[in-house]
């Protein structure tokens, strides 16, 4: 009973979920080059850290479906779709870096390099 309860839940509140607004990103972020080479390491290295930091909300493979991310007021993305693979790595950086709204700021969190990695594996999400 209490699982068909919370599927119930959960359905509604995804349902009720708001897109979120456009990020407004400077210039400087959206021309800014990874420095961080997509290796193996750094894909790996970021897989980590997202099990860590940003599954909760995100999913386990970026679908925004993640336990937290549904309770949310406005729907944390699907990292899979063309829409978020668009984005400029440095685009991804910022977000991960400054964030807004329910989406957290990681900047006194993650050392820059890990968010670069982070942003290495988000790449591997895509459809």
């Amino acid at each position: 009973m209490a699982t068909a309860v919370f599927a119930f839940v959960s359905v509604t509140a995804s349902a009720q979920q708001k897109k979120g607004e456009p990020w407004v990103i400077p210039a400087e972020y959206k021309k800014m080059a990874n420095p961080v080479a997509k290796d193996d390491a750094s894909v790996n290295a970021g897989k980590v850290s997202y099990a860590k930091n940003c599954a909760s909300c995100h999913g386990k493979t970026g679908l925004g479906d993640g336990p937290k991310g549904r309770m949310c007021k406005t729907f944390p993305g699907d990292f899979s779709g063309a829409a978020f693979q668009a984005y400029t790595d440095g685009e991804l950086f910022y977000q991960t870096k400054f964030g807004r709204g329910e989406m957290p700021a990681y900047d006194k969190k993650l050392p820059d390099n890990e968010m670069w990695s982070l942003v290495n594996y988000m790449r591997t999400l895509k459809k």
